[in-house]
C-alpha cells in the first residue's frame, strides 16, 4: 500500500493547490450570533484533544440544549458532569491545551466546528451557573476560541445519520 506523505501530493490528488476561498472566508476568529445560537441549541459536543505524546482522544459531552455556554465572543464553558472517570480529555488539556469541538443539533446536517485552547476550572460561580437540577459540574472546561466555522452537511447527508429507518436494530449489534 502506498501512502501520501506530502502536502503537494495531497493537493495534487484533490486537484486544488489550496483551500477554496469560500472555505477560508467562513472561518471566524470569534463567535458571531449564528455560532452563539447554534451552541445554545446544541445538546451534544465532541471534544478532540491529544496528550503530550500526540495520542488523540475524542470525548462526547451532552446535556440539555445550551449546556455548553458562551461566556463572550471568544470563550465557551463546557461543564464536566460525572461519567466514567477516565478523565482522558481533562488530563490531555493539562499537558496540551489545543482542542477541537464539534457541536451537533439532532436532525440538522450542518455542524459547528470550533478550535481553541482549553483550561479547566472549578470556579464556584461558574459551576453554580452551569448547574442542572441543582447539581453542579465537577469542573468546567473553558475554551478560548481561535477559529469557528460551520461545516458542510455532506457527511450527514451521505450517512443518513438522522433517518431512523437507516438505524440498526440494537438486537443485531454485537
Amino acid at each position: 500500500m502506498e501512502f501520501v506523505t506530502t502536502r503537494d501530493q495531497l493537493r495534487t490528488i484533490y486537484k486544488t493547490p489550496r483551500p477554496t476561498d469560500g472555505s477560508i472566508r467562513k472561518e471566524l476568529k470569534k463567535l458571531d450570533g449564528h455560532c452563539r445560537s447554534f451552541i445554545g441549541k446544541s445538546p451534544f459536543v465532541l471534544i478532540g484533544s491529544s496528550d503530550g505524546a500526540g495520542n488523540a482522544d475524542v470525548t462526547p459531552k451532552g446535556d440539555k440544549p445550551g449546556f455548553a455556554t458562551v461566556l463572550d465572543d471568544t470563550t465557551i464553558a463546557i461543564p464536566d458532569r460525572p461519567g466514567n472517570n477516565r478523565l482522558d480529555t481533562l488530563e490531555n488539556i493539562l499537558v496540551n491545551p489545543s482542542v477541537g469541538l464539534l457541536f451537533l443539533i439532532p436532525g440538522m446536517n450542518e455542524t459547528l466546528r470550533v478550535n481553541g485552547d482549553a483550561r479547566i476550572t472549578v470556579d464556584a460561580n461558574l459551576r453554580e451557573r452551569l448547574a442542572v437540577d441543582g447539581r453542579e459540574p465537577q469542573s468546567v472546561v473553558v475554551v478560548s476560541v481561535k477559529a469557528a466555522y460551520m461545516h458542510c452537511a455532506k457527511a450527514f447527508m451521505r450517512s443518513d445519520l438522522w433517518k431512523p429507518e437507516t438505524w440498526y436494530d440494537r438486537a443485531t449489534l454485537p
